[in-house]
Order: structure tokens, then sequence, then C-alpha cells
């Protein structure tokens, strides 16, 4: 299969199953704290809806299944959720997943897939380098708004073992644990999912709306650079009307731009 021939590719249909504890360790692997007992303890569980977008990445594993491109050697750019209502506390339920865009961007390619169901709408811009040059259309410039005066922080120290346990809410890209092919990824060792650095953000940002994480209904970030396990993630924010805007940075990079949440 060509890239040409991923543009509209119907993903088909995928049914999704998890028990609360898969939820709990979500929200646990994302920053959660023991004593938030809503986010952790099954008597009072509210599922934190970035959970969503772990849920929808059998859509960008079965895109990278069709053989256009080589799942080891992408990287996951970019990603926005629209949430349509609270996930139930043990799921059971259908999605539909479809290729939405395949963008030609000189030098490397951006390949958008969506994954839809009754609860929440996920799109993840994943990137491969190396693989541009085959004559599709560029696509639209990325345009997200920045952080120009924030008023709000927040640090977060990432553990050495925190992509080892994410990766079992369900992104198994062996980028994030297996340090050889890390290493043929450029970089030298095992990198914390974006999803995870994300998770983290729109947990930790609600602080700057006054909301409750569960609350959240949008989120939008690129995801810039990786973060390693065991380094300190500082947020950033800005709130603007029903808006917050956010980056996060670690010591040696902006690891999130152009972030956007909005809370109920």
């Amino acid at each position: 299969m060509q890239f040409s021939d991923l543009i509209g590719h119907d993903l088909g249909k995928h049914r999704v199953t998890y028990a609360s504890e898969t939820a709990i360790l979500y929200a646990l692997s994302v920053g959660a704290e023991p004593d938030a007992l809503d986010l952790t303890y099954e008597r009072d569980l509210r599922v934190l809806p970035s959970f969503g977008t772990a849920l929808g990445l059998w859509a960008v594993e079965k895109a990278g299944d069709l053989g256009a491109y080589d799942r080891k050697m992408s990287l996951h750019a970019s990603q926005e959720l629209q949430v349509h209502k609270a996930l139930p506390r043990q799921g059971d339920f259908e999605m539909t997943g479809r290729v939405a865009g395949v963008w030609d961007k000189g030098r490397a390619t951006m390949v958008d897939i969506v994954a839809e169901c009754e609860y929440f709408s996920a799109s993840y811009g994943i990137f491969l380098p190396g693989r541009g040059g085959w004559g599709g259309e560029r696509g639209p410039a990325s345009a997200s708004a920045e952080v120009e005066a924030a008023d709000w922080s927040e640090s977060y120290a990432t553990w050495a073992n925190q992509a080892a346990i994410y990766r079992l809410t369900g992104d198994m890209h062996p980028i994030h644990i297996d340090p050889e092919v890390a290493r043929a990824n450029g970089f030298e060792r095992p990198i914390l999912h974006g999803l995870c650095t994300l998770g983290i953000a729109a947990r930790a940002v609600a602080g700057a709306a006054g909301a409750h994480p569960c609350d959240l209904i949008n989120l939008s970030a690129r995801l810039a650079a990786p973060v390693l396990p065991g380094e300190v993630v500082v947020m950033s924010a800005t709130r603007q009307n029903e808006q917050v805007f956010f980056n996060a940075a670690t010591e040696n990079a902006t690891v999130l731009k152009g972030g956007v949440a909005q809370f109920r």
C-alpha cells in the first residue's frame, strides 16, 4: 500500500473493553495521587477523559499494519481529544477508525488518524521522518495558540519506570521499552509516551481552570519533544475565558507546545 492509498481509508470497527482497574492504572500512570480517591478507588471512581487517547490507539496500530510505513520508525507528533460524555467505570463499547489525512511535508509525512465512539473523538498526528517527497499535498500549517504570559505553573517529577507502567494502558510501541528501538529513532534510551506527558498535563492544568480533571471536554497539543523517564516536567498555563493555554518543558526542551484545554 502507498501513502496515497491511505487517504480516507476506513479502519473499520473495534470493540473496546476495560475494567475499572485499568482506568485506575491509567490515572496513577499520569500522576494521580493515591489519596485522589475519585481517580484511584473503585468505590468513588471517575475516569479521566484523557484515558480515551489510550483507548483509541487501536486505530493507529491498524493504520500502521496496512504496510505503507514502518510503525517502529514513526513518532506521535500531535493529539486532539473531544469529549462527548463521561467514560464509564467499566467499558464495553464499539469504536470506528479512519485515516483522515496524509500530508507530504517534503522531508517527512504526517498521517492523521481518527478514532471515534459515543464517549469521545480522538485524532492522532503520526510523524514519519524521512518519508516525504512522494507528491502528496502538503496540508495545513500547524497553527496553535502559545502561552504568552503564564499565571500558573506546576512541576511534576516523572519516575524511572513510568514508561514501563504507562504502556500497560495500551500503548505498546517498543520505543518506550526497547533500548535498541529507541536508539534507532535517535534517542539515548526509551522515552516516555507523549500521551503520558499529555495526560499528566491535562490532569494538572485543571488546577489553572479551577476545575476537576474529569470535567475536561476538549484537549489538543503538539508533542514537540520526548521526556526521558526521571526528568522533571514544568507546566505553564494561562486561562482565557473558558480555555486554558499551556506548554510543558523539561530542563532540555519544550515537550508540549500550543496546548489548549477546556473544562466544563
